[in-house]
């Protein structure tokens, strides 16, 4: 799919200078003779996702963020600790030194914008699509409108101000468009969102696996205007989401949802995820055995792991003991002879690594799991309704409410009263960093509330004693060959 531009222009070119040609081209892809059956619009809606699956499985999506917060950090190899370090710069393409080539700020701005590419056909090809399923039809429709909401809401938040586009790319001049200014990009993400709200079914068991629901599209929505500072759209959307009769809601057991073998019943908290497949031909992600102990020394987190990233001390000492998600990272493991193996020794290069367990499958092949990556949950959808309700009206009963369900959830006991507005975002923050750790959340919190210079535990240890961000870092440089390649398009300022 995301060569059928390309394509056209070979095809094209291959036509005029072979006039006396009478034979159609098969083996060419072209617009005109796709989108015309069910089967082609399903295969058009593949092509969306395909761009997602390539983020998670990456995965970008997860490391890029995480390595630049105050959580995780990776072992220091193979160009990881750029993040860690904050030591990018705009130099970098797809194939330089800006990281490994399948993690890295490039690889997000490729794989979102021939999401948006391949969700703009779509969109403008499907209405003449012959489909005899309307339901379905509209369906289609609802989830682009949402992949297209995605991935300009995943590349702001990375790049501040990027270029807008709502229109596949017919000719080279359509390549060429300039920056939108951010009231204008997050106007253009409420409005897919709208239109994905309204075509979506509600939730239900029977969903099929990866397909957003209703309830995902508005939990998008109420994230999206978080971003945005929107905070009375944020707190609508998140309750839409929280008072829905359709089934969705928070997991008694904050530990199950992230049990590979509980991931059906764990649907109604996990709203939208990335559902990984360590099957033959399936779409998994590097997540877990990236965190597991080096050598596969621990089969309960898989069959393949390499002891590349850890949780921070500091991060770990962080939790109230009795806090039940503090179960989902280990100062030890227990490897293939039964052994015990205890923190000094889990890796060699720091006796302060902490092992992060919420991707761990004993039963993956290889490096292959089958544990999904939460994208949009309910705890989230809780904990945005009580800051946003905090930033309109104050430390409310109400924003209590909300933050307090997700602290019970933990095995903790709700939030102290009395909390003015500004210590109530601040612990509603702290509660985000807490509850969404290890899912790609924490750098874009800092960096939206402009926290980012101040990371906190203290995010240093022995293998990175001294880490300063910049004013900034507070946003990814825009790929220099990107820039150099549209006119239109200026690097971003603190980059320049």
């Amino acid at each position: 799919m995301k060569k059928i531009l390309p394509y056209s222009f070979v095809l094209l070119t291959f036509i005029c200078s072979c006039s006396k040609l009478e034979e159609t081209p098969y083996s060419s892809i072209y617009t005109d003779n796709f989108y015309k059956t069910a089967e082609d619009a399903e295969a058009a809606l593949a092509a969306v996702y395909t761009e997602l699956a390539d983020l998670y499985s990456g995965p970008s999506a997860l490391l890029v963020p995480e390595f630049s917060a105050d959580q995780i950090y990776p072992r220091p190899v193979v160009g990881r600790d750029t993040y860690t370090l904050f030591s990018f710069d705009p130099q970098y393409s797809a194939a330089a030194s800006y990281s490994r080539t399948n993690e890295s700020p490039v690889d997000i701005w490729n794989n979102c914008y021939s999401g948006i590419e391949n969700a703009n056909w779509l969109l403008m090809k499907l209405p003449q699509t012959n489909m005899s399923n309307a339901t379905r039809k509209r369906q289609i429709f609802g989830e682009a409108y949402f992949m297209r909401a995605f991935y300009h809401w995943f590349l702001a938040k990375n790049f501040g101000e990027i270029v807008v586009r709502t229109k596949p790319s017919q000719t080279i001049e359509d390549a060429y468009v300039g920056k939108s200014i951010k009231a204008d990009i997050y106007k253009q993400i409420y409005a897919d969102l709208d239109s994905a709200e309204a075509a979506l079914p509600a939730y239900s068991n029977t969903l099929a696996k990866g397909r957003p629901c209703k309830e995902a599209a508005a939990a998008l929505h109420a994230k999206a205007a978080l971003y945005g500072e929107d905070w009375a759209m944020a707190l609508q959307e998140a309750n839409v989401v929280l008072t829905s009769a359709s089934g969705v809601g928070l997991l008694d057991n904050v530990l199950d949802v992230y049990d590979v073998t509980k991931e059906d019943a764990a649907r109604r908290e996990n709203l939208w995820a990335f559902e990984a497949e360590s099957i033959v031909n399936g779409r998994s992600s590097q997540i877990m055995s990236l965190y597991g102990p080096p050598n596969s020394a621990a089969p309960a987190y898989g069959a393949t792991s390499y002891g590349s990233a850890f949780a921070y001390q500091s991060f770990f000492d962080s939790f109230d003991p009795k806090d039940k998600r503090r179960q989902l990272m280990d100062t030890n493991y227990t490897n293939k002879q039964g052994v015990i193996i205890h923190q000094a020794a889990i890796t060699p290069i720091t006796k302060q690594g902490v092992l992060v367990r919420k991707y761990a499958d004993k039963n993956s092949i290889g490096g292959s799991h089958a544990t999904n990556i939460p994208i949009l949950r309910m705890a989230d959808v809780y904990l945005i309704a009580a800051e946003a309700a905090a930033r309109i009206n104050g430390a409310s009963a109400t924003a209590y409410q909300y933050i307090n369900t997700v602290r019970t959830r933990a095995g903790l006991d709700g939030l102290p009263e009395g909390l003015g507005k500004d210590d109530f975002i601040a612990a509603v923050l702290q509660e985000r960093s807490w509850e969404l750790y290890g899912e790609g959340d924490r750098w874009y919190d800092l960096s939206r509330t402009n926290t980012f210079r101040q990371l906190v535990p203290p995010a240093v240890n022995d293998v990175y004693k001294t880490r300063s961000p910049q004013p900034r870092n507070q946003y990814f440089p825009i790929p220099q060959n990107e820039v150099n390649a549209n006119n239109l398009l200026e690097q971003n300022p603190a980059w320049k």
